[in-house]
């Protein structure tokens, strides 16, 4: 069984992408690997910020297949944010709840002058695939849908809330995990990724 780093200390990623690629990979995260350095997220986009982590992770420990995301949600309201900025969108240590505070703050404003104000928006996801500190490939997938301003279900994290995916009625925090993983940002981008091993007969 193939080793699979996934530079990240976010618990709820890392439950995802073991779901969503199966139990033919072993896939730990930097939390087995406290000594690593955790590199400044400093990237324009967040396919910048993927290869940043990648990268990073991948040069630390030499032959390991390593395994970066960033991603966040994007607003039309907002001009595309909180975009790269999702993580620490109401500050440096902000929570998932601080978090959703600020986006509730910033869109009420549109609500009150017109009521039935419907904000459309998306999570995007970008992830990198990386060994040696050399990227094999970087793949991209995004998931549309609706904000609102008042939270439905306590499932998921971040913005799953307050956002409701197309053809649906629900948001992420009610659906179930399976119905996220199967058309999530997260899902479509690793989606990506296992046709790439396929066509190039990766194996691990």
């Amino acid at each position: 069984m193939p080793k699979l780093l996934f530079a990240t200390t976010n618990a709820h990623k890392t439950d995802e992408v073991r779901q969503i690629l199966g139990p033919q990979w072993e896939i730990e995260n930097l939390r087995s690997h406290p000594h690593l350095p955790v590199p400044e997220e400093s990237g324009a986009t967040f396919e910048a910020n993927a290869i940043i982590k990648a990268l990073a992770a991948s040069l630390a420990l030499p032959e390991t297949f390593v395994l970066a995301d960033d991603s966040g949600l994007e607003v039309d309201a907002l001009h595309g944010a909180p975009g790269v900025y999702s993580a620490r969108f109401a500050g440096p240590n902000a929570t998932d709840a601080d978090n959703r505070e600020r986006l509730k703050k910033e869109l009420t404003p549109f609500s009150i002058a017109k009521p039935a104000t419907i904000f459309p928006g998306r999570f995007r996801c970008c992830i990198a695939f990386a060994q040696n500190g050399q990227v094999l490939c970087t793949h991209s997938g995004a998931v549309e849908g609706t904000l609102r301003l008042t939270e439905q279900g306590s499932g998921g994290f971040g913005y799953d809330s307050l956002f409701t995916p197309d053809g649906h009625t629900d948001t992420f925090g009610v659906l179930p995990a399976e119905v996220k993983n199967q058309l999530s940002h997260r899902a479509r981008a690793l989606g990506l990724l296992v046709e790439w091993m396929h066509q190039t007969q990766f194996a691990g």
